[in-house]
């Protein structure tokens, strides 16, 4: 098992999509967006960066970020303390744009390669906030999103709070399921404070 700093290193220095990337409608070059550190008590498994996040190198830099951030009740400052919380998602690279302008999927030879490496260099961790339908998938099988989502409870028994993507696609989905807000955001909150606090 590699030192937590090579780790990094390998995966800011990994061009195993570059091929992938060069073909998609943005012709991008890969630029893996590494935040984590051995002391993270809490993990933010995302999906993949976005095309704003590709462009800042930190993760979260956008709409999805900020309503994530209302989600957990984190400061901006407190959501980037690497000390504390560390975002690793799915993939580390902005998948890109197919021909139509959505969203590439993860390449899933990024978590094939890395995730295991990473989520044993984080023996910290307390809390999983499993963020959307790949991050699910990984950390609680498979399913439907919104029955992961309104498994919540259950999944905590695990170590992990099963969540949506905040995007602003999922607003409707946000609106048609009230129970999201009412019942689990405050308890999400909770234990997001908790483990912010543990010594």
């Amino acid at each position: 098992m590699p030192e937590a700093a090579d780790l990094r290193a390998g995966i800011e220095g990994c061009r195993l999509c570059t091929a992938r990337f060069a073909a998609t409608a943005t012709a991008h070059v890969p630029r893996p967006v590494v935040w984590f550190r051995p002391s993270a008590r809490l993990l933010i498994a995302g999906q993949a960066p976005g095309a704003r996040v590709h462009a800042s190198g930190r993760p979260f830099t956008d709409p999805s970020g900020d309503r994530l951030r209302d989600w957990t009740g984190l400061s901006a400052e407190e959501f980037y303390d690497l000390g504390r919380v560390a975002v690793v998602p799915m993939a580390f690279c902005f998948p890109g744009y197919d021909a139509k302008g959505s969203d590439l999927p993860p390449p899933p030879l990024c978590a094939a390669t890395w995730r295991g490496q990473v989520m044993a260099a984080l023996p910290k961790v307390r809390l999983v906030l499993a963020v959307g339908g790949a991050a699910l998938r990984w950390h609680l099988g498979k399913g439907p999103v919104t029955e992961q989502v309104a498994g919540w409870r259950a999944a905590l028994e695990r170590g992990v709070f099963p969540l949506p993507h905040p995007s602003w696609r999922n607003t409707a989905w946000l609106k048609r399921h009230p129970w999201f807000e009412a019942e689990l955001l405050p308890e999400l909150r909770a234990r997001v404070r908790a483990v912010m606090e543990m010594e």
